[in-house]
């Protein structure tokens, strides 16, 4: 019997309570926990931060509800573990939701911690990592749990562009409980777990079959897939490793080999690979994951939404140590052409760079936009005009590479001059034309234009030394230069200032 007149015993009293909070449902449930292949709420923030690191807040708070008898049930925690760590070297405060308690839900007193923890992470300035398995309201609470969600939801647009969010599914994540993970900057989904508004039983349908992770990465919600929970948290880590504290703060950079020296005297074997890439002929296509891998630091491209508008690649990558956003059109998915998606993809991720000082390099292969009528019913549009308002209203620095083509809307919405660019490049491959040279052809010679007509608009337009000559490229390179030229130009970026505008914010069409 503990004896809560001494000091000892108060302090064991302590100990017996903080105990009870690691496994609020007791230790049979962790085992079984761990038998169906899944970790503990509290394992998952421990295995995220650094071992050691992680210090909880509010271990011990408890439900305050006395409806229906609960003044009897009331674990610690509430089913949800908050707190501050470490991931790197990096302080991070990070949250975790417990599906043992409660089944899941969300009362009161959970959403007076989670809201804590969000004003916590904006007053330091750190990021915030929410790890999500939750089924939504606790019912037996009320209305009170529905405002609860207005304040997440008001804490997580707050923090929006200020400190970076990491969002990681690993369980069944419910109700309007599947909202606010959407608005991270990055979601990391599990294999099996799900993210849904409806139930299953409202849809009559499985809810793995429109929650789950392949339904969300092929929709472009989920950012990255994985296999397992120790995988998606390892994740979580990686990105994070390209990402600053918050709005303020430098990019990251990694450990890197710093180049002396003039470009051409830096350019080596794997950098000529570049000279070969582009095909002679215009119909064969290449990948341009080749090129990015050949132009970045070693190993470093992290490609993120891979499962989505196949025809534009995304991703975080180093260059030199520095932490770059990497745009890309893919040649081997719809020759590159942009349609609605890709568009959309891309926007989101320049606007997540733009908001946490990552420059943005864009390489550009594409015809132009997808010419069909689903696509203008699909609101084309409104839809791919989100990348020109994205790419235009940026303030870090921006690299445009041109490869090949840059034909007519392409050349405007892959990172063009006047749309805001700081440096354009161009290899001598580039087609840089307001059309391809069969509707050019048409356009000036009408019905009766023959393939010389093309030929000879070909040779005339498509090529980078008109756009040079007008100033619309700052250089033509050779491709095995293009890294030295990006170093060069990222170098001269990390003092780029704009005065913005005084307005509120801009009209996106979302």
């Amino acid at each position: 019997m503990t004896d809560l007149k001494t000091t000892a015993g108060k302090i064991e009293d302590l100990g017996n309570r903080l105990s009870e909070a690691r496994t609020p449902m007791g230790a049979d449930i962790v085992e079984a926990l761990h038998a169906a292949g899944h970790l503990s709420a509290r394992e998952r923030v421990e295995k995220l931060v650094d071992e050691g690191t992680f210090v909880e807040m509010d271990a011990l708070a408890r439900h305050r509800s006395t409806a229906f008898g609960r003044e009897h049930d009331r674990p610690y925690t509430d089913g949800i573990v908050t707190g501050y760590g470490v991931v790197d070297k990096r302080k991070v405060c990070v949250f975790s939701q417990d599906a043992t308690v409660f089944g899941g839900t969300q009362g009161e007193v959970y959403a007076e911690k989670l809201t804590k923890l969000y004003d916590l992470a904006l007053k330091t300035g750190v990021p915030i990592i929410g790890l999500y398995d939750s089924t939504g309201p606790r019912v037996q609470e009320g209305i009170a749990t529905l405002a609860g969600y207005a304040r997440i939801m008001a804490r997580v647009t707050a923090a929006s562009g200020l400190i970076p969010q990491i969002g990681v599914v690993l369980g069944d994540t419910a109700g309007i409980a599947a909202f606010a993970p959407t608005l991270s900057d990055v979601l990391i989904f599990t294999e099996g777990a799900t993210l849904h508004q409806a139930a299953g039983h409202v849809a009559d349908a499985d809810v793995e079959s429109f929650g789950g992770a392949a339904v969300h990465a092929a929709a472009g919600t989920a950012q990255l897939v994985a296999t397992d929970e120790e995988e998606a948290l390892s994740l979580a880590r990686d990105v994070l490793s390209f990402l600053p504290a918050n709005n303020r703060a430098e990019a990251p950079r990694s450990a890197a080999e710093v180049a002396a020296g003039a470009i051409a005297d830096n350019i080596t074997e794997r950098d000529r690979a570049l000279d070969v890439i582009i095909p002679d002929g215009a119909a064969e296509a290449y990948d341009m994951r080749d090129v990015i891998a050949t132009v970045v630091d070693e190993g470093s491209f992290f490609e993120l939404s891979a499962s989505t508008a196949e025809n534009i690649l995304t991703g975080f990558a180093h260059i030199e140590g520095r932490a770059v956003g990497i745009v890309a059109n893919q040649p081997l998915a719809l020759a590159g052409a942009l349609d609605a998606a890709a568009a959309e993809k891309a926007a989101r991720f320049i606007r997540t760079c733009d908001a946490f000082n990552t420059p943005v390099i864009e390489f550009v292969d594409s015809p132009g936009f997808v010419p069909t009528s689903e696509e203008e019913k699909a609101g084309l549009v409104r839809r791919a005009s989100k990348l020109a308002f994205a790419f235009a209203e940026t303030t870090v620095g921006t690299l445009t590479v041109i490869t090949r083509k840059a034909i007519g809307p392409a050349y405007v919405f892959m990172g063009s001059k006047d749309l805001g660019a700081d440096l354009v490049y161009a290899w001598p491959t580039a087609e840089i034309a307001v059309t391809q040279a069969s509707q050019a052809a048409l356009a000036i010679y009408g019905e009766g234009a023959n393939p010389d007509n093309e030929a000879e608009l070909a040779a005339q337009f498509l090529h980078p030394y008109a756009a040079a000559e007008n100033g619309l490229v700052d250089n033509v390179i050779e491709p095995s230069a293009t890294r030295g030229y990006l170093i060069e130009g990222l170098r001269l970026l990390e003092r780029k200032v704009v005065a913005q505008l005084p307005k509120k914010h801009g009209n996106i069409t979302l």
